[in-house]
């Protein structure tokens, strides 16, 4: 009986896992992002983006305690199984997936640090800045840097006036890029 009930919330949780990663997923899947704004469209890029958007749904759930910590730590658990997986997908050996997954986590936190100073001094000079040397790190000067810093600002804003009971029970909503 016990593990019937308890199966039955493991699987709730994974149900609102899945659907809080596929909505992160598609708003870091914006075309917008790739095709008006040069983020590079390519596993890099794509990794800078999920990237930006999995910060942004950890600096929301930051702090918040019972259900909204055990969301954000499963999504950041599944996050990177799902970059230990593209990985994978991309040829990377065995031998050679913890090696990058270690570069890639140290990436990951490095970036927070920098966009949550420009946050919280709400500084989109210093947002776009930081985004620039993460997602173009070799294009020099980045024009649409300022535009992506817009997004990240109005993104953070939206999802702090989103409820915490709407995302643990698995609805995050992002802004459409290039309307923030």
């Amino acid at each position: 009986m016990f593990q019937r009930l308890f199966g039955r919330e493991r699987h709730a949780n994974r149900a609102i896992t899945e659907a809080l990663y596929a909505q992160i997923v598609a708003a870091a899947r914006q075309t917008v992002f790739y095709s008006d704004w040069n983020v590079p469209d390519m596993p890099l890029g794509r990794f800078e983006m999920l990237s930006l958007h999995m910060y942004l749904i950890q600096h929301r759930l930051r702090g918040e305690g019972g259900a909204a910590a055990e969301v954000a730590q499963v999504l950041i658990d599944e996050f990177f199984l799902d970059v230990d997986h593209s990985l994978r997908e991309l040829g990377i050996s065995d031998v050679g997936v913890p090696k990058r997954m270690k570069k890639l986590a140290k990436m990951f936190y490095g970036r927070t640090a920098a966009y949550d100073d420009a946050l919280r001094e709400d500084d989109r000079a210093a947002l776009a800045a930081a985004l620039s040397r993460n997602v173009r790190p070799d294009a020099g000067e980045w024009p649409e840097a300022p535009l992506l810093a817009n997004y990240v600002s109005a993104a953070s804003g939206q999802l702090a006036a989103q409820p915490t009971e709407s995302i643990v029970s698995g609805t995050v909503a992002f802004p459409v890029a290039g309307t923030a």
